[in-house]
């Protein structure tokens, strides 16, 4: 790890061109550890990297440090040759999307991620699946370089933390990561200004859609399945954005019997983007099969069918999981 820690410093005080990608579908991780990277290479390397995402941007973390230097990778010339590339948590590079030939086409490709499904796609990647959320993984290497992480990082950190966790909840929340915490927050980070700007500042009609959405929750197999599904109606009844979903599977999850709960989502090109959650069951091989992929308990994948028929297609697998 050494070694690559050293190539990957070495690439950043070299390049005059740097870019640094966040997953389609942001969430916290992606968002907080590409705002992260850029703040430390700007104070400590003098590099104005281009943070991009791709997609819709999220309005619910608008209240992270430079969000709003955030750039929609479509609005990025194709041919455009960075020196460097860096894609973070970016678990297969498919998760691009359409900012996919701008990363192919660096000079040199940079993959930080802490997925194990990730197949390394970059010509260096630093991946630990053992690690809660990429934040942690920059905050270890950014120690590893003896730089301190000023408030503004440390807060972008302390979102990916919080969210990729699910508020210290979940089972990737370990000892090191309490006292990540812990040294987040002795550089002034505060978790209730963190919290209730990440997760109590929802627009009333998101309040309404995810209760809707709720509320049309079928269950299966004597409760152990939780699915849910949302077509574009569903969407423009409520006016909501892409963001709004965001959570709603953690809900259904919290059913007492339910092991495997999952939102279906039809998405403007007639596709179905889906979410998978489960509280003992590795949903890795169930997301893969659809080709996607994610963490043991968490996963998700686009499958490429009306959402009608990706319903029926993924609850047969589903069910086909807990005989």
């Amino acid at each position: 790890m050494e070694n690559k820690l050293q190539e990957l410093k070495s690439k950043i005080e070299g390049a005059e061109s740097i870019i640094i990608f966040s997953h389609v579908s942001p969430d916290g991780d992606t968002l907080g550890s590409n705002l992260a990277l850029n703040i430390i290479l700007d104070k400590y390397f003098n590099k104005k990297a281009d943070s991009v995402f791709v997609g819709k941007l999220p309005n619910m973390y608008s209240y992270l440090p430079n969000y709003e230097k955030f750039i929609d990778v479509a609005e990025i010339d194709k041919s455009k040759k960075y020196d460097l590339a860096i894609a973070v948590d970016v678990a297969a590079k498919d998760r691009l999307v359409f900012g996919t030939e701008i990363f192919d086409n660096a000079v040199y490709r940079v993959n930080i991620d802490h997925h194990k499904t990730n197949i390394g796609y970059g010509d260096l990647n630093i991946i630990d699946a053992e690690s809660a959320c990429v934040g942690a993984i920059l905050y270890k290497i950014f120690k590893e370089w003896k730089l301190k992480v000023p408030l503004d990082a440390a807060r972008c950190i302390y979102t990916s933390l919080m969210t990729d966790t699910g508020g210290f909840k979940y089972e990737n929340t370990t000892p090191e990561t309490f006292m990540l915490a812990a040294e987040l927050v002795k550089t002034g980070v505060s978790p209730t200004k963190e919290y209730r700007a990440c997760y109590e500042t929802k627009p009333q009609s998101m309040v309404q859609f995810q209760a809707y959405v709720v509320s049309n929750t079928v269950f299966y197999n004597n409760g152990k399945i939780a699915f849910s599904k949302i077509t574009r109606s569903d969407m423009s009844k409520f006016n909501a954005e892409d963001d709004y979903t965001e959570g709603i599977v953690e809900v259904l999850r919290t059913s007492k019997d339910v092991e495997i709960a999952a939102i279906l989502k039809e998405t403007k090109e007639g596709y179905t983007k889906v979410s998978l959650r489960s509280k003992t069951k590795d949903l890795t091989s169930i997301a893969t099969d659809f080709g996607g992929g994610g963490h043991s308990f968490a996963a998700g994948c686009t499958i490429k069918k009306p959402v009608a028929i990706a319903y029926d297609k993924l609850l047969a697998r589903v069910q086909s999981e807990l005989e």
